[in-house]
C-alpha cells in the first residue's frame, strides 16, 4: 500500500513536470503586481507570489526542473559508479583502488562541489547536475561491488570461468542482470539526495538563475513573508518533502523484498 502511494506520488509530479512543457494555468515567469501575495482562489488555486506570479504555475515548472536535475544527477552517477562497481568487484587489487578513490570522492559533498565548479565555471543548472551527479558515484560503486561479489560466489560463475568466458561477458550477462534489483534501489536513493541537494543550492542561489522556478529557490524568496504570506513556503516545501518521502518509500519496499 506505502509503495503504491509513493508511486502515485512521483507519477503525480512526473506529470506535472511534463505538462508544463506545454501548459501551465499561467506564464510561470510572468509578474502581476496587481495579485501579488493573495492566498488562495478559483483564479490562483495555489496563490500568487511576491510579483503576482501564479504558485501553481511555478510549482509545475519547478517539477519539470527536479525532473531535469534528477535524471541527470542519477544517470551521471550510475554510468561511472555501476562499472566501476563491477569492475572492483571483478578485480580484486584493482577494487582496493577504486574503493579508495570513492572514499576520497565520499569527503566532498555535492554541495562543496557545486561551489568549487560555480566559482570555475559560473552559475548554471548544469552544474548543479554535474556536482550532484559525482557527489552520487561512490553510492553506485558501493552498491555494484557488494552486488558483484555475491554474484561471483554462485557456482554458475565458476561454470562460466571453467568454460573460458571472458570478464567482460560474465560482467554483461551474469553480473548486471542480478544486481539490477540493488541498482534500482539506489537509483530511488539517489534521486532523492539529488532533489534534496538541489533544493539546497537553488536555496543558497547556486541553482538555476533567477526568475526560473525551483522549488528551493521559492523557499528562499518566502523567508521575507512567512508571517504573511504562509502559502509561498507551503507549497514548494510540501512538493519536496512529498517527493523526497515517496522515493524513499519506494526504494525501502524494493529493499525489503
Amino acid at each position: 500500500m506505502k509503495r503504491t502511494v509513493g508511486f502515485v506520488i512521483v507519477g503525480l509530479m512526473i506529470v506535472l513536470g511534463l505538462l508544463s512543457l506545454v501548459w501551465t494555468p499561467y506564464d510561470p515567469l510572468q509578474a502581476n503586481p496587481s495579485v501579488r501575495l493573495q492566498g488562495s482562489t478559483l483564479q490562483h488555486l495555489m496563490g500568487t507570489d511576491e510579483l503576482g506570479r501564479d504558485v501553481l504555475s511555478r510549482v509545475m515548472s519547478g517539477a519539470r526542473l527536479t525532473m531535469a536535475v534528477v535524471l541527470g544527477a542519477v544517470s551521471i552517477s550510475a554510468l561511472v559508479g555501476i562499472p566501476l562497481g563491477i569492475w572492483a568487484g571483478m578485480r580484486r587489487r584493482a577494487g582496493r583502488v577504486v574503493m579508495g578513490a570513492s572514499d576520497l570522492l565520499l569527503a566532498f559533498p555535492a554541495l562543496l562541489l557545486a561551489i568549487v565548479f560555480t566559482a570555475v565555471f559560473g552559475a548554471s543548472i548544469w552544474i548543479v547536475v554535474l556536482a550532484i551527479g559525482i557527489a552520487g558515484i561512490p553510492g553506485f560503486v558501493r552498491v555494484a561491488r557488494v552486488g558483484t561479489l555475491q554474484v561471483l560466489s554462485q557456482d554458475y560463475i565458476l561454470a562460466a570461468r571453467m568454460a573460458r568466458v571472458s570478464g567482460p561477458v560474465i560482467a554483461w550477462r551474469h553480473v548486471l542482470p542480478n544486481i539490477a534489483h540493488l541498482v534500482i534501489t539506489q537509483a530511488t536513493v539517489a534521486a532523492a539526495l539529488a532533489i534534496l541537494a538541489e533544493a539546497g543550492l537553488s536555496f543558497l542561489g547556486l541553482g538555476a538563475p533567477a526568475p526560473y522556478a525551483s522549488w528551493g529557490r521559492m523557499l528562499q524568496a518566502s523567508q521575507p513573508y512567512l508571517a504573511t504570506a504562509w502559502h509561498l513556503a507551503l507549497w514548494p516545501g510540501l512538493a519536496i518533502v512529498l517527493t523526497v518521502l515517496a522515493l524513499n518509500v519506494i526504494g525501502g519496499s524494493r529493499d525489503r523484498r
